[in-house]
C-alpha cells in the first residue's frame, strides 16, 4: 500500500528527532515503528501471520468467485499423480 502523508508541527518535529537521534533511518521508518508500537500497546492484531493468511485467502476466494473457478478437492488435485 502506498500512502502519501504530509506532517507539520509537533508530528514533523517528532519524526525529525527520531531520525536525528538515530532511532530510525528515515521518517518513513519512524512511522513504521510507530505503527508497530501502536499494535503492541493496544493489541490490535494478536497473530499477525494468521491475519495475513486470512486476508490472502479472502482475496483469493474473491478472485476465484469473479472468475467462476473453484478449489480442487484432494482427489482432483492428486488424480494425475496416482
Amino acid at each position: 500500500m502506498r500512502t502519501t502523508l504530509a506532517f507539520s508541527g509537533i508530528a514533523e518535529l517528532i519524526l525529525e528527532k527520531a531520525v536525528e537521534f538515530g532511532l530510525a533511518r528515515s521518517k518513513t521508518d519512524a512511522l513504521r515503528m510507530g505503527i508497530f508500537a501502536l499494535n503492541k500497546e493496544y493489541n490490535l492484531i494478536k497473530d499477525i501471520e494468521l491475519e495475513l493468511v486470512e486476508r490472502r485467502i479472502k482475496k483469493e476466494e474473491a478472485e476465484m468467485k469473479n472468475k467462476g473457478t473453484k478449489y480442487l478437492s484432494e482427489e482432483q488435485a492428486l488424480a494425475k499423480y496416482r
